[in-house]
């Protein structure tokens, strides 16, 4: 199918936006989610409710929205020493990185989705990768990106196009793409609906959603909805 998709979607404010923007443009989408021992796997649970609250409070897109896949990647977390895989502090490492980084995590999770893609007869792949809000993530940078879209079509010997509409906008112009594709109803569902904090925290209610205001995602998603309403 020329017009479909297959969106990597966590369950997260990026990746439910970027679901809604695929909705917007496709006859059909189809979700895959990954288990690899995350921290914060409520998003697990978040993903399935933000799927049904599309379906009921968005029934043009409900219509479009196809099988959802789950893959578990245990083995990722098992060979992972980070503070998204370990009950370890977040901080920076020798090198620049945050030991929040998963080493392989983008990489192996567009490979699983490529194999989807490949058996359902879908042809593009969204992810929510962005070089603006990256925290330093090489697996999260355009360059990445073309060159897994190049190795993944010729090792599948089928052309599939990564797709990334949130690679060159920071979190405040993310809150403004969702204003944009569903109005107030979906701002509030990613909101209520979504879970972005790395520890987890769904019991901290925020302007912004759930998390525990402290870590590197809350306060990317924090920062940025601040600087949305005071420019909207």
């Amino acid at each position: 199918m020329s017009d479909s998709a297959l969106v990597l979607f966590s369950g997260g404010q990026d990746s439910t936006t970027c679901l809604a923007w695929a909705l917007n443009r496709y006859t059909r989408v189809e979700t895959v989610g990954f288990d690899y021992g995350q921290r914060h796997r409520v998003e697990l649970d978040c993903r399935r409710d933000v799927l049904s609250s599309i379906r009921v409070s968005f029934p043009d897109w409900g219509a479009k929205l196809g099988e959802d896949h789950m893959v578990d990647l245990a083995a990722l977390g098992a060979i992972s020493q980070t503070s998204l895989t370990r009950e370890t502090a977040f901080e920076y490492e020798r090198g620049g990185l945050p030991n929040s980084f998963v080493p392989g995590r983008n990489l192996l999770f567009f490979t699983f989705a490529a194999a989807i893609a490949y058996r359902r007869g879908l042809k593009r792949l969204v992810g929510g990768m962005c070089e603006t809000d990256y925290s330093g993530y090489p697996d999260c940078r355009d360059d990445t990106m073309k060159a897994l879209q190049v190795a993944l079509s010729l090792g599948l010997d089928k052309r599939l196009v990564i797709e990334t509409p949130l690679m060159w906008i920071d979190k405040a112009a993310t809150w403004e793409m969702t204003k944009q594709l569903g109005g107030d109803r979906l701002v509030d569902l990613v909101v209520e609906r979504t879970h972005s904090c790395y520890a987890g925290d769904r019991a901290k209610r925020h302007d912004w959603g759930y998390g525990c205001g402290a870590c590197p995602a809350c306060e990317l998603r924090a920062t940025g909805w601040q600087k949305w309403r005071e420019s909207s």
